[in-house]
């Protein structure tokens, strides 16, 4: 008999009442030892209505990847969603939504605020690192920084009786 099908926290967020930009709480994951791991959606673009370039969203990893572990603790992965609207971070520990968003204002400031190359692009470093778009990746920053970024509460598509 086939498992039963694990639908994603992801695709039972309702995407058309969430107000980008933001930070969400995604899940919390318990380890077999005990520990916790947090995952956040931060939230770039208004989903199905915009969308980051290739380019932007790939400087953008690469920036955020370089400067948010200086902003927080225990950061395990930083990387784009496939809808190009925003990013995953997973995170050892509970910093919660306040902490995560503080650290990722901060890191924002450090992308607009980035003068050197981009870490990370070369061939021998990056498997597409001809697609990079630092201009674009520092004016999503900025939009950003002069928004109203804020935590977003999960708001799941109603399930219908």
């Amino acid at each position: 008999m086939p498992k039963p099908l694990v639908i994603p926290e992801s695709f039972r967020l309702d995407h058309t009442k969430v107000r980008a930009p933001y930070v969400r709480l995604a899940g919390v994951k318990e380890t077999p030892k005990g520990d916790l791991i947090e995952k956040y959606d931060l939230r770039f673009a208004q989903p199905n209505q915009e969308a980051l370039s290739t380019g932007a969203i790939h400087t953008l990893e690469h920036l955020l990847a370089t400067y948010i572990r200086s902003h927080l603790e225990g950061v395990v992965d930083i990387s784009p969603m496939g809808c190009r609207t925003g990013f995953y971070l997973v995170v050892l520990g509970q910093p919660g939504p306040q902490k995560v968003l503080e650290a990722f204002r901060a890191t924002l400031q450090d992308v607009v605020n980035h003068t050197e190359p981009v870490p990370g692009v070369s061939e021998l470093e990056c498997g597409n690192y001809r697609d990079h778009d630092p201009q674009s990746a520092k004016a999503w920053a900025e939009r950003l920084l002069h928004s109203n970024l804020h935590v977003q509460e999960t708001i799941e598509i109603a399930q219908e009786a």
